[in-house]
C-alpha cells in the first residue's frame, strides 16, 4: 500500500472516530474496527496461471453499548469520508433503535483505558507483473499448485473512551503443493516480508529432493508406536490445537481445556517445552477488540508448567481474574516455542528407525480432558530405517495425548524454528502464524 493511500485511509478512520465521539449522547458507548487490505491473488495449477487478480477490500465494524446491552453493524470502508459516514450514521440510527429490544448482558465490557499505537510495517513485495515469472520459474517442469497472496493489511481500532490504534504491514505468502505422477505431494509455504529468492530457491530445492525420495513405492505399516520426527509444519498443527479448548482461563474455568490437569498442578509437560505469546516480531498487532494492549511478550507454558493462561476482559469480569490483551476467543496469535538441542544434521541418525512426518491434517481433539489429538499423517511422510530414508508411507492416522508427545516421550527440540505462516483468506487475508522447531518423540501412538 503507498503511503499516500494508507494516509488517506487513516485520515478518514480518524475522522470518523471523533465524528461518532462527537455524535454519542453520554450513556452510549462505542468501538469501532476497521479491517482493509490491497492484495493480489494468484493461483497455480500444473505450474500455470489458473486464476490471477487484485483485491481492495475494507469494512468497519460499529458496536453500540447502552444500558448493558449491545449489538454491531458492519459496512464497507472505501476512505471516501462522505460514503463511509453516510454508512456509519446510518448503522448507529439502526442500533439505537434496536439496542432496546436486546437482553442485558452481565459481562459486558465497556470501552476504557487510553491506549494508543500505531505500527506501520513496509516490506519489499514483488510487483504485481513479476510475480508469475518469478515464482514458476523454479518449477516450470513441476506439477506445481498453490496461491499467492500478497500485499497491505491494515487493522485498526477507536472507542469512546478515546483508545486509538493502526496496524498495518506488508506481507505475502505461498502455499503450494508438487505432485509426483503416481499422486502423492510435498507441501510448503514460503512467506515474510521482503521476497527473499535464495531462500525461495533453497525451498524448492528440497521439495525436488523430497519429490525424487516419493518415487518409491509406499510402504504400508501396521498400527502401533513409532518413534518419529514431526517437521516444524507439523508441530504447527499440533500447537495450534491449543487455540482450541487449550489456553483459554475461559476453558479452563468451564472445565473444557485440555490443559485442565496442569493448571489444578496433577500433570506437567516436559521440562524441554517452553510456550510464549512473541509480539515483538510485529506480525500482528497487539491490540484486541477492546483496544487492550497485551504485553510484547507473554510466557504460557515454562519448562512444562502453565504459567499464563490467555484472559481477555471478558472472562476476567466473569471469573474475577486479571486480563492480560487476549483476543475474544482468547486464541494464540503469535506462538513460538523455544528450541532445543537437536542439531538438522542429527534428525535423521537420532531417528534411527520410525516416522519422519513433514505435515498433518484433520486434527481434533479425541478426549480433550486427557489431551488426546486426532489426525492424519499428510504429505512427504517417510519411513526411515538406521538413519536413512527408506520409503513414503501410506497415510496413517494417530491418536496420542499432548502429556506423552509434549511430555514424558518428548526427546528433545530441534535448535532451529521455522515460521509458519497463516495462509487463510476467507473474508479476508489473515495475519501471522507461529514460530516453531522440529520435534523427535517416543513411542507416537498411530491407530490404523
Amino acid at each position: 500500500m503507498k503511503i499516500d493511500e494508507l494516509s488517506n485511509l487513516e485520515i478518514s478512520f480518524n475522522r470518523l472516530i471523533e465524528t461518532l465521539l462527537n455524535k454519542k449522547t453520554d450513556s452510549e458507548h462505542f468501538t469501532i474496527k476497521l479491517h482493509g487490505e490491497r492484495s493480489q491473488f494468484t493461483r497455480f495449477n500444473h505450474a500455470k496461471v489458473r486464476q490471477t487478480g487484485c483485491v481492495a477490500d475494507g469494512w468497519i465494524e460499529l458496536n453500540l453499548m447502552l444500558d448493558r446491552r449491545n449489538s454491531f453493524r458492519q459496512f464497507p470502508f472505501t476512505g471516501n469520508w462522505e460514503i463511509d459516514w453516510q454508512a456509519a450514521y446510518n448503522a448507529l440510527e439502526e442500533l439505537r433503535e434496536e439496542l432496546p429490544y436486546l437482553p442485558a448482558d452481565p459481562y459486558l465490557v465497556l470501552p476504557s483505558g487510553t491506549n494508543t499505537s500505531r505500527e506501520i510495517h513496509s516490506g519489499k513485495l514483488l510487483a504485481a507483473e513479476a510475480v508469475v515469472p518469478t515464482v514458476l520459474e523454479q518449477v516450470a517442469e513441476l506439477d506445481f499448485a498453490g496461491i499467492y497472496a500478497g500485499g497491505s493489511v491494515i487493522q485498526g481500532y477507536g472507542d469512546s473512551s478515546g483508545q486509538k490504534h493502526l496496524f498495518a504491514t506488508d506481507t505475502f505468502t505461498l502455499d503450494y503443493s508438487i505432485f509426483t505422477t503416481s499422486g502423492q505431494a510435498v507441501k510448503g509455504t514460503f512467506a515474510g516480508s521482503d521476497w527473499d529468492s535464495t531462500a525461495y530457491t533453497a525451498k524448492i530445492s528440497d521439495a525436488k529432493r523430497q519429490i525424487e525420495l516419493l518415487s518409491h513405492s509406499p510402504k504400508e505399516l501396521p498400527r502401533g508406536n513409532y518413534k518419529t520426527y514431526f517437521a516444524p509444519a507439523a508441530v504447527s498443527d499440533l500447537l495450534m490445537m491449543l487455540s482450541w479448548g487449550g489456553v483459554s482461563e475461559a476453558d479452563i474455568q468451564q472445565g473444557n481445556s485440555a490443559l485442565a490437569a496442569i493448571s489444578r498442578q496433577e500433570k506437567q509437560l516436559s521440562r524441554l517445552f517452553n510456550l510464549k505469546e512473541n509480539f515483538q516480531r510485529g506480525l500482528v498487532p497487539r491490540f484486541n477488540e477492546w483496544g487492550e494492549m497485551a504485553a510484547p511478550e507473554i510466557p504460557i507454558i515454562e519448562k512444562g508448567m502453565l504459567v499464563n493462561t490467555l484472559v481477555n476482559s471478558r472472562t476476567a469480569k466473569e471469573y474475577e481474574k486479571n486480563a492480560n490483551g487476549a483476543n475474544g476467543n482468547e486464541s494464540l496469535r503469535a506462538p513460538e516455542v523455544s528450541v532445543g538441542n537437536l542439531a538438522f544434521e542429527q534428525i535423521l541418525p537420532s531417528l534411527d528407525t520410525g516416522l519422519y512426518v513433514s505435515n498433518l491434517h484433520y486434527l481434533n481433539w479425541s478426549d480433550r480432558p486427557t489431551g488426546r489429538i486426532t489426525g492424519m499423517t499428510r504429505y512427504a511422510c517417510f519411513w526411515v530405517e538406521k538413519g536413512e530414508i527408506i520409503a513414503p508411507i501410506e497415510n496413517l492416522r494417530f491418536d496420542d495425548s499432548l502429556y506423552r508427545f509434549w511430555g514424558k516421550n518428548l526427546i528433545d527440540f530441534t535448535n532451529f524454528q521455522e515460521f509458519i505462516p497463516e495462509v487463510g483468506t476467507y473474508e479476508s487475508r489473515q495475519l501471522g502464524g507461529s514460530m516453531v522447531p522440529g520435534m523427535l518423540v517416543e513411542d507416537f501412538t498411530y491407530t490404523l
